[in-house]
């Protein structure tokens, strides 16, 4: 079991070749649980669906139990907002065999990509791309999933009860018009979980929007930490830091 417990803990936390690997392949895992369940949530439900949702369900589970066991403070864990969304796709994944129908859960996978965050450090040292555009993928990875989450909650709070949300696409719809504040009418949120809901898209959507417009826009910054004051981003050509003045040394895209 120690042994065990130790493998795990280098694949996870560890600085080998062989961790970096494993934590890029569950970073694909991730990303292709999102598209698999962005895309299954537009089609009626089959058994193979089903099948693929048990698959998916078990490597979350082997995944979940094995940060568990690693964990110096197991329930310390319990108090992260990924650690609930775990739980909820794996309630959902596995609903065929519990026998409930939760398939709304299923979005909240999206949450999930904000664990692969802890492999920022290794993304800045392997792709130049990241490094250059690192805010902007990060504020569009948190554009996205509060879209697809909200889609999920407008989903299954509206279906049913509200003949305007038909399907996902039409929440999916209704979510990116009120986001972007086009909001053209045709489909509305009635009631006060109605009102709730789109007051959530519209404030928190609009400030996701916003933040990622701005990290578009912005003047390109480097990030290089200055030793004195701790000020992360600089001006390309910064030769000292604007807020203290000490004279910095950042190295020239792929030195050394």
């Amino acid at each position: 079991m120690a042994q065990q417990n130790a493998l795990l803990a280098e694949l996870y936390e560890g600085d080998t070749g062989r961790a970096h690997r494993f934590r890029y392949g569950l970073l694909l895992f991730d990303a292709a649980t999102v598209v698999y369940v962005v895309g299954t949530s537009f089609l009626p439900r089959h058994a193979w669906i089903e099948r693929i949702d048990i698959a998916f369900g078990l490597v979350v589970l082997l995944d979940f139990l094995a940060r568990l066991a690693i964990s110096r403070n197991r329930s310390r864990e319990f108090l992260h907002l990924s650690t609930w969304a775990d739980i909820a796709a794996l309630v959902s994944f596995l609903a065929p065999v519990i026998g409930e129908g939760v398939g709304f859960l299923r979005i909240l996978r999206t949450l999930r990509l904000l664990r692969t965050y802890q492999l920022l450090d290794r993304l800045r040292a392997d792709s130049a791309v990241f490094r250059a555009n690192e805010d902007a993928i990060l504020a569009a990875t948190n554009l996205a999933v509060f879209v697809f989450v909200m889609t999920g909650i407008v989903y299954a709070t509206q279906h049913g009860t509200n003949p305007a949300i038909g399907n996902a696409i039409d929440a999916l719809y209704f979510t990116v018009t009120s986001l972007t504040t086009t909001g053209y009418g045709d489909i509305t949120l009635p009631g006060p979980t109605g009102r709730l809901i789109s007051v959530a898209v519209m404030i928190f959507g609009v400030t996701l929007f916003l933040r990622l417009a701005q990290v578009l826009f912005r003047p390109p910054k480097i990030r290089f930490p200055c030793p004195t004051c701790g000020l992360q981003r600089h001006d390309t050509d910064a030769v000292h830091c604007k807020a203290c003045g000490t004279r910095l040394a950042i190295p020239d895209e792929g030195s050394d």
